[in-house]
């Protein structure tokens, strides 16, 4: 049997080239995360890099497995060894499944620890990460668990009036116990306590934001509402309805209302946050924001199962709940249906829209520790963006030294793992490039911060672990590089004083939005119409700047090639068509120039010696540049 083959049944895995007898815990915490998670597989006998080197004695390997499963771990987890030959090489599988009687800890030298898998690595769980250890190994959830809290203390009007609103049937307090509600003796559960209208536990909160544009900053409008958990989805809703649009297209026999969001995707995507979230992070609550072209609700607390919900198709994903007793009354008060169907009506929903195409669709993401949903809006003029804001404001201020002091790298170490990583490359091939000969380590201290920062990507996001996984620069990577590489032996660096970008008349108040939204302050637009009437004139100012008596824009302190090169990226990667002026560099100026753009990822073509270039962002990213024969003038 192929390895690759092996690997693609596991949920999880790690190699091993030998047992380490001496040093059980370097392999035995990987057994004690898997137990405690989805299951995984050690493979004794590979390399970190995946290459086959076989073990001399497996019945031995076997053996002492064994030996150190029962001394070290507690409760003892199912495993399952399994021997493989592989091109004549053996090799030992240990299977770990599932554990049900989890937490499972690894006990030796003086500690008593639990570990949990993080993406490939196997790490001591958190407080949080215990106590749902601890439910799950008894069976239990957290909305099950009994209280304090006695039921006659509270009420239960807010769910009585729901029950008979939308079932259209009489509430009868007994239900509060068949629900799950209350306990025999009479004291409340969690989710008593959640459904009572004077909610005691006062981690139910909902935080609202209605932001001034399409990322985090100046907010119009916010709001906090603590307790009962069908009061904050009628707030949510409310919020919702108040802070965005509801148009409406004028036609013969009256009007046609077009909304920005399906109101049922909305109400399910909140009644999944409220569910599904973690209740046992405290100081924890459901944040609902709403910008100009999207809202996004995100919620303590990531898949139940452990999984991640964007490396799953939606219809292959699972029902399984956090809180059932929740999902239960949810479904009795016909929010949400028991199939886990949720994620699937909200596309539907969304997508049954008016205006709806493809690149709305909804996202799901998830960690760990949240789980957020992105709906985007039909009402708006701002379709769903193609980049990042928060990326590309980074793109602008980020240098090397603020990414390479969190890593403790300086650029001279890492430069050429990023003029390599201008085509995609294997692990192998980057450690290599290093003369490392452990891949984990080197992920460790290079890749692996990159990925965090999203420097650098990879070619098969959803499977992390795929033999066919490579890595690459992403945009913010490649600026980066720009901004940070010296310049070719002999040019220095060259200075100018006036930035210029001329916009298609019909782009210009997109550029105008984008690059505010960008963090940048503009000068007033310079009407070039008599020298080019079909466009608009747009001064960028990237430093303290002031009008000449020519009108130009001449700035305080004169600005480094590469900054204006970083500029003109950003146009490049957010779809911007633009003209630009490079005659303010002599010779040697303007082939560094061209070389800093080819850095960035860009192809120039020949522009027959003009000085003002025709730039076109492709969907491949390449610079398309047409012959220039008019005069626009100095810039």
């Amino acid at each position: 049997m192929e390895l690759k083959t092996l690997i693609a049944e596991c949920t999880a895995y790690d190699f091993k080239v030998m047992l380490e007898e001496k040093k059980p815990k370097s392999w035995l915490k990987s057994v004690s995360a898997f137990a405690n998670g989805l299951g995984g597989s050690l493979f004794f006998g590979i390399d970190d890099d995946g290459i086959v080197k076989g073990l001399d004695n497996v019945q031995h390997v076997c053996e002492a497995i064994s030996c150190r499963i029962r001394d070290y771990l507690d409760p003892l987890p199912e495993v399952e060894m399994i021997h493989h030959d592989i091109d004549g090489l053996h090799i030992l599988q240990l299977k770990v499944n599932a554990g049900h009687y989890t937490p499972y800890y690894y006990v030796g030298d003086g500690q008593r620890i639990v570990f949990v898998r993080v993406g490939d690595e196997s790490l001591p769980a958190t407080a949080e990460q215990m106590v749902r250890l601890v439910l799950k190994g008894s069976n239990k959830t957290y909305d099950s668990l009994h209280t304090d809290y006695k039921a006659e203390d509270y009420s239960y009007t807010i769910l009585a009036n729901s029950f008979k609103d939308r079932t259209k049937q009489e509430w009868d307090n007994k239900y509060l116990l068949s629900f799950g509600l209350v306990t025999g003796a009479g004291n409340l559960t969690n989710a008593g306590a959640l459904f009572a209208d004077d909610c005691p536990l006062w981690q139910s909160r909902l935080y609202c934001t209605r932001w001034d544009g399409t990322e985090k900053g100046d907010a119009i409008n916010d709001a906090e509402f603590t307790g009962n958990v069908l009061m904050l989805l009628r707030e949510a809703m409310n919020f919702v309805k108040s802070n965005t649009k509801r148009g409406w297209e004028k036609l013969p026999d009256g009007r046609k209302n077009k909304p920005e969001y399906a109101e049922r995707a909305v109400l399910e995507a909140m009644v999944n946050h409220f569910i599904h979230r973690d209740y046992t992070v405290m100081g924890s609550e459901v944040h609902l924001d709403i910008y100009d072209d999207r809202l996004a609700i995100t919620s303590p607390g990531g898949m139940y199962s452990g999984q991640t919900v964007q490396d799953l198709p939606i219809e292959e994903i699972s029902s399984d709940r956090r809180n059932p007793i929740l999902a239960d009354v949810m479904a009795q008060l016909d929010y949400m249906e028991k199939r886990g169907s949720g994620l699937i009506r909200i596309y539907n929903e969304t997508k049954a829209l008016e205006g709806y195409k493809e690149d709305l669709r909804p996202v799901f993401k998830s960690s760990t520790s949240q789980f957020m949903t992105i709906i985007y809006s039909m009402g708006s003029d701002i379709t769903k963006p193609q980049y990042d804001q928060e990326q590309y404001r980074s793109k602008m201020g980020v240098c090397w030294e603020q990414v390479g002091t969190k890593m403790g790298v300086s650029w001279a170490e890492i430069e050429k793992l990023f003029v390599a990583l201008q085509q995609p490359k294997s692990m192998v091939e980057l450690k290599d490039l290093y003369g490392w000969s452990n891949s984990t380590k080197f992920k460790e201290k290079y890749v692996n911060p990159l990925l965090k920062e999203k420097i650098v990507d990879m070619t098969v996001p959803n499977k992390p672990t795929s033999r066919n996984q490579k890595y690459y620069l992403t945009d913010l990577g490649y600026l980066l590089l720009a901004k940070s590489q010296k310049y070719p032996t002999g040019i220095t660096p060259y200075l100018f004083q006036y930035i210029g970008v001329i916009f298609g008349a019909f782009q210009q108040d997109k550029a105008s939005t984008i690059l505010k939204e960008l963090g940048y302050s503009l000068a007033d637009s310079y009407d070039k119409q008599s020298d080019f009437p079909d466009s608009g004139y747009l001064f960028v100012r990237g430093c303290d700047a002031k009008f000449d008596s020519g009108g130009n824009v001449k700035f305080e302190r004169n600005i480094h090639v590469q900054e204006y090169a970083s500029y003109i990226t950003v146009l490049y990667t957010i779809g911007l068509d633009c003209y630009v002026n490079v005659g303010f560099l002599n010779s040697k100026g303007k082939t560094a120039f061209i070389k800093l753009l080819r850095q960035t990822g860009y192809e120039i073509k020949d522009n027959n010696g003009d000085d003002i270039f025709w730039c076109k962002s492709n969907e491949d990213g390449t610079i398309i540049q047409c012959d220039n024969s008019f005069e626009i003038g100095s810039f």
